[in-house]
């Protein structure tokens, strides 16, 4: 029970990290909030409250400013509080500088580093209102460590990281502590969608593995995981840290 009677809030937590995080959550005692743009998320919620859990869902695009304020909004008046929130919302737009499209780029941008920027602005202020919480950010290894092909999504990423390193220091007297994990590839249904879309999935799913120096992709509760230590009161003197859990990718 290292989140009883944490209240936390999880973007993108529909599928893959997100739910895996959301439930590990629940298991540990917190009351969850579900974030994500699709309706999916209900399951989510449904499979918490199955299982004895608390969960609540809100939809919503994290790059609209009135949603992000909205998620916080409805977070506080349904349990009093938001000690948690996990941005974990995030898109992967494969291409090189020359091949990405304005149109593809701006997204990147707006779902990993605006919508990142947006929940967290709306944290804060409450956070800062009720002494103290923490943020997780999802960012990836991409932003620390250049990726063939993902020129948008590495740049996208190293905001996030740098942006909580910033976040750390701004608040590190407030009693806000702001952490980041760095998945290294983790066999989650969007990575599972981009490998099916290549001629041969089976060579392309062993293309992933080889880059990995344990052999193996990661797995969603992995990265969940790392995400729980960093949200819980056994990391109280951790802040502006970058956990890499990339099975040796950025050793």
């Amino acid at each position: 029970m290292r989140m009883k009677d944490k209240v936390a809030v999880i973007t993108g937590a529909s599928v893959g990290i997100g739910h895996s995080t959301a439930t590990l959550f629940a298991r540990e005692g917190a009351k969850v909030v579900v974030n994500s743009q699709s309706d999916r998320g209900v399951a989510v919620v449904n499979e918490i409250n199955a299982a004895g859990g608390s969960a609540l869902f809100v939809q919503g695009d994290v790059t609209q400013p009135e949603i992000a304020q909205q998620i916080v909004d409805t977070t506080v008046e349904h349990f009093g509080r938001l000690d948690v929130l996990v941005n974990n919302a995030g898109i992967v737009t494969p291409g090189t500088v020359d091949s990405t499209s304005v149109e593809e780029w701006d997204r990147m941008m707006a779902v990993n580093v605006r919508g990142v920027f947006l929940l967290s602005k709306a944290a804060v202020i409450q956070m800062l209102q009720q002494g103290g919480g923490v943020i997780v950010h999802n960012a990836s290894i991409a932003g620390v460590k250049g990726l063939k092909d993902r020129a948008g999504y590495c740049a996208s990423k190293g905001a996030v990281v740098a942006l909580t390193k910033a976040m750390a220091i701004d608040y590190v007297d407030k009693n806000i502590r702001v952490n980041c994990v760095n998945p290294g590839t983790t066999l989650t249904p969007s990575l599972q969608d981009r490998i099916n879309a290549f001629e041969d999935p089976v060579a392309a799913k062993e293309m992933f593995i080889s880059r990995q120096p344990m052999g193996r992709l990661g797995e969603s509760d992995e990265i969940a995981a790392g995400i729980l230590y960093l949200a819980s009161d056994e990391s109280s003197f951790v802040t502006g840290a970058i956990l890499n859990i990339d099975g040796g990718l950025t050793i």
